[in-house]
C-alpha cells in the first residue's frame, strides 16, 4: 500500500540557516489494514515523510508509492483522508459548509455527502454544531472538525498528524476509540504523535526515526527488552543507541 524506498530529502539554505538534511536514505513500508505509528524526537524526519506522501514536497532522491502509484497521481488522492496538525479553516464558514466543500472536492454526490455528514458530524459530537462558525470553535472542536473533514469521503488510507492535538482526556479517549474503529473497518492508519500512550494503545508497528534515519520499524514488543518494559522507556533507549 505505502512504501518508502531510499528516500532522501534536504531542505535548501535559507536567510540565516543552512541547509538541514531532514531524511537520509529512508526505508519503510505499510500494508493494507495496518496502522502505524510514526515516532522521534523533533526534527527527526517525521514531517518531512508526511509531506512527501501528501506530495506537498517531492523527494531530492527515492522512491515513494502509494497504492501502487507514485504521491502526485491525481487518482490516488481520493483515497486517503489527511489530517493536519494544525487546523487552518476559513473562519467566515460553518462546520456543515466546510464539510460539503469537502465532499463535492471528492466528487461525492449531494446524498452521499448528506449522508456521510450525518454519520461523521453526529460520530464526533458536532451535529449540534454543525451550523457554527468555525471561527467560534474551540481548539478540540476544530480538531474533531478536522477529523470530519479527513473521513467524508470513506478513505482506505488514513494520514493523522498529532490526531490529539488540543484534544482534552476525554477528547482524546474518544479520539483513540475511534481509530480503533476505522482500524476494525479495515483502513489503513498511519499516524504521528508525541503521545507514546497513544501510540501504545492504538498502533500495531511503529516506526522510529531519529536525524532522519530509520532506527526501527516493527511490532511494539519486538522494540522492548522484556515484556513489561514501557514504551517510553524502549523509545528513549534506541535514541540513546543502547538497543
Amino acid at each position: 500500500m505505502l512504501r518508502f524506498e531510499q528516500v532522501h530529502k534536504t531542505y535548501a539554505r535559507q536567510l540565516g540557516q543552512p541547509a538541514h538534511v531532514a531524511l537520509k536514505g529512508v526505508d519503510f513500508e505499510m500494508q493494507p489494514g495496518e496502522t502505524l505509528g510514526l515516532i522521534g524526537p523533533n526534527g527527526a524526519g517525521k514531517s518531512t515523510c508526511i509531506r512527501l506522501l501528501l506530495d506537498f514536497i517531492r523527494p531530492d532522491r527515492g522512491t515513494i508509492r502509494i497504492f501502487g502509484q507514485p504521491p502526485q497521481t491525481p487518482d490516488i488522492r481520493h483515497r486517503i483522508g489527511y489530517l493536519p496538525e494544525i487546523a487552518n479553516f476559513p473562519q467566515n464558514v460553518s462546520c456543515m459548509e466546510m464539510v460539503r466543500f469537502a465532499g463535492q472536492t471528492c466528487r461525492m454526490s449531494r446524498n452521499e455527502i448528506a449522508t456521510a455528514a450525518d454519520k461523521w458530524l453526529t460520530r464526533l459530537g458536532l451535529w449540534p454544531e454543525r451550523n457554527r462558525l468555525l471561527r467560534g470553535f474551540s481548539k478540540g472542536m476544530q480538531q474533531r472538525a478536522s477529523f470530519a473533514l479527513a473521513l467524508i469521503h470513506d478513505p482506505e488510507l488514513l494520514i493523522l498528524d498529532e490526531p490529539m492535538s488540543g484534544l482534552d482526556p476525554l477528547g482524546r479517549v474518544d479520539i483513540v476509540n475511534l481509530i480503533r474503529e476505522l482500524r476494525q473497518a479495515g483502513k489503513s492508519v498511519l499516524f504521528c504523535s508525541h503521545l507514546l500512550d497513544d501510540i501504545e494503545r492504538i498502533a500495531e508497528k511503529v516506526l522510529v526515526l531519529n536525524r532522519g534515519n530509520v532506527l526501527f520499524q516493527g511490532p511494539i514488543p519486538e522494540l522492548r527488552q522484556h515484556e513489561n518494559e514501557p514504551l517510553e522507556t524502549a523509545f528513549m533507549r534506541l535514541i540513546r543507541g543502547d538497543m
